[in-house]
């Protein structure tokens, strides 16, 4: 067993393509801090984090479109009912924000990283012909609920979604992406409401996850860019109860009980 040790075993243990830095100096990607700073947009810093380059003025307006419509959906989802319910309970606003964050899981907060990869199924299929197909094995091998289409609140259409689709439409008619996913996208709402008096339209993960397509992002980046839309909500309402104050509150008024299920109470002088 070799034992010897050299300096490059200390650097080599977080090598890092994304920053380099030394006294005085900071550069993101080959980028100098201070050339990007004033010059360069959140998107688009968001972009050169994770990609490696700077994106072109309309791939970083896409990005920036999903990144607002996502920011929030009100008190009632689990994840921001957790920042509100942190802050009662004397947590600061980042443990608020950690807390919500981790709510956004498969199930809360996964279904536009879903919807790209049934997207980028259907594209290595060959296309939105192919939609049919890949959502009847989509069915049997995974779950009968398709990501990013149709909502239990929006009905009968979720008004972010024809405004995103409209920026897609607009962008691929300028030649700044293909269009190819936002045809499979509208392939995949046409099957599901196929034969149905109400349609099933696309959501905001739909939506959303049509752009993370059309620009490249890979389906775990989806969602990890949606955690970044989601903060500023889970952000704002964590705020907003910290300054409406109140103490441990949890889910439900106290006046409201849970309905009980167990066994029946039991008399302890019989």
């Amino acid at each position: 067993m070799n034992t010897e040790r050299n300096d490059n075993d200390v650097a080599d243990w977080w090598s890092t393509e994304i920053i380099d830095m030394e006294p005085g100096k900071i550069f993101f990607r080959g980028h100098a801090i201070q050339d990007l700073i004033g010059n360069v947009s959140f998107p688009q810093m968001i972009w050169l984090m994770t990609r490696g380059d700077l994106p072109s003025e309309g791939h970083a307006h896409l990005l920036e479109a999903a990144l607002v419509a996502a920011v929030d959906h009100g008190p009632q989802a689990p994840s921001i009912a957790a920042a509100r319910m942190a802050v009662t309970c004397g947590l600061p606003l980042n443990n608020a924000m950690a807390s919500a964050v981790n709510f956004l899981g498969d199930v809360h907060g996964g279904a536009g990283e879903q919807a790209v990869e049934l997207y980028l199924e259907i594209d290595a299929a060959g296309g939105p012909d192919h939609a049919g197909d890949v959502i009847a094995r989509w069915k049997a091998e995974r779950t009968n609920y398709m990501p990013g289409f149709g909502h239990r609140f929006h009905k009968p259409v979720d008004p972010r979604a024809p405004r995103l689709l409209a920026l897609v439409d607009a962008a691929a008619a300028e030649g700044e992406i293909e269009g190819k996913f936002a045809a499979i996208a509208r392939a995949v709402q046409d099957e599901l409401s196929r034969g149905r008096e109400v349609g099933v339209p696309m959501n905001i993960d739909g939506a959303t996850a049509v752009i993370f397509a059309e620009l490249g992002f890979s389906a775990p980046l989806a969602r990890g860019i949606f955690c970044l839309s989601r903060s500023v909500g889970i952000l704002a309402h964590a705020w907003e109860q910290t300054q409406q104050g109140g103490r441990n509150k949890g889910p439900t008024p106290p006046a409201y009980r849970w309905t009980y299920t167990g066994s029946a109470r039991r008399d302890q002088d019989a």
